[in-house]
């Protein structure tokens, strides 16, 4: 069973390693959502925005981590975002991720 979860979703990523690294997170939520609560640091960048943002973004020259509240929106700006040369990672949701970097 371990096997065929770690195929579906590949090897897993030490978060933790990458924000220790200098990874910036950016949270695609909406604003309101990321009002409500945050990780500490990271850039609020809705996913309706993130296609606009993409040179910005690639100029930050680090590691991205996407988040939101399930992991789908966060998949979806990672998908863009690779697609546009950056380096980046699905971190899922926000409350989650918080726990892994600690």
């Amino acid at each position: 069973m371990f096997s065929f979860i770690k195929k579906l979703f590949g090897p897993g990523v030490d978060f933790k390693a990458l924000k220790e690294n200098g990874a910036v997170i950016i949270d695609v939520r909406s604003p309101q959502e990321f009002d409500g609560g945050h990780i500490q640091g990271s850039k609020n960048i809705p996913l309706d925005r993130i296609q606009r943002e993409v040179a910005a973004i690639k100029k930050i020259g680090k590691p991205i981590i996407t988040v939101c509240k399930s992991g789908a929106r966060s998949s979806m700006a990672k998908s863009i975002l690779k697609g546009a040369g950056v380096e980046v990672y699905n971190g899922g949701p926000w409350n989650v991720l918080v726990g892994k970097i600690r």
